[in-house]
């Protein structure tokens, strides 16, 4: 992966084929590599003749570990995606957000309405502006000595997860710890590009595309059957999905 410094902090990036460019924005605990290399999503892009850009979010992957509450909050970490496109001299781009990513998307296309050309939301629907439950126990299971010390079972998972892409724990508390900006469902009413929201089914997590979408002018809601939130990542139905709504605005 290369790097670049975003206003003193290292992020690690790739940025491969050509075409019109993309910026995917992973989840929490994961990075370039789970989120979108391991489930086929660059693979997809670039053959599709999309330009991808992807990087791994402070805290997170290769990029710099910090562990302070004000070192992180999604309005600080779309920051870093503006300063990355700015750094390759992308004026303008399609991006693709997975749950926290999709967070960060949001108030990178409230920001910085002029660089954004469509958004997908994955795996974030309505609570997206009512806000996710539970940040307390995640951070403390990644707290724990160990992942056996953790009962919550949704936390549990969280932790399980981090631990599998090897993530620095107290860098990923220090993230959910800190200061969750609220997206008013104002806000997102006031976007006007393109907007596709994908959530599975089962995701509780994210919550009922349907019910954002419904906020959003002429956005567009896709339920993926029969999925939770770690399993709609790599759906080929979210990809279909993805594929046709990119298509629509070339």
């Amino acid at each position: 992966m290369q790097k670049f410094s975003s206003d003193g902090v290292e992020i690690a990036y790739i940025d491969e084929g050509e075409g019109d460019p993309v910026l995917l924005i992973h989840g929490f605990a994961s990075n370039v590599s789970t989120n979108w290399g391991e489930t086929g999503w660059v693979k997809l892009l670039t053959n599709a003749g999309f330009r991808v850009i992807a990087y791994d979010n402070r805290g997170h992957g290769h990029s710099a570990k910090l562990y302070n509450l004000t070192d992180y909050g999604a309005p600080l970490m779309a920051e870093d995606a503006r300063r990355l496109l700015d750094h390759l001299g992308v004026e303008k781009a399609h991006v693709v957000g997975y749950s926290m990513g999709a967070r960060i998307a949001a108030f990178l296309a409230i920001a910085h309405p002029q660089r954004v050309h469509s958004l997908t939301f994955g795996g974030l629907g309505i609570n997206m502006v009512r806000g996710v439950a539970g940040t307390g126990p995640v951070a403390q299971a990644l707290e724990a000595p160990t992942i056996d010390d953790v009962t919550h079972p949704t936390a549990r998972t969280f932790r399980a997860f981090a631990e599998q892409t090897k993530s620095d724990l107290k860098a990923l508390a220090a993230c959910i710890r800190s200061s969750r900006a609220r997206i008013t469902p104002e806000a997102v009413g006031e976007l006007r590009c393109p907007v596709l929201v994908v959530v599975g089914e089962r995701d509780v997590i994210g919550g009922p595309a349907e019910a954002l979408a419904a906020l959003i002018p002429g956005a567009r809601a896709v339920m993926l059957p029969d999925r939770d939130h770690m399993k709609t990542v790599g759906d080929k139905l979210f990809k279909q999905a993805v594929l046709e709504f990119l298509a629509e605005q070339s």
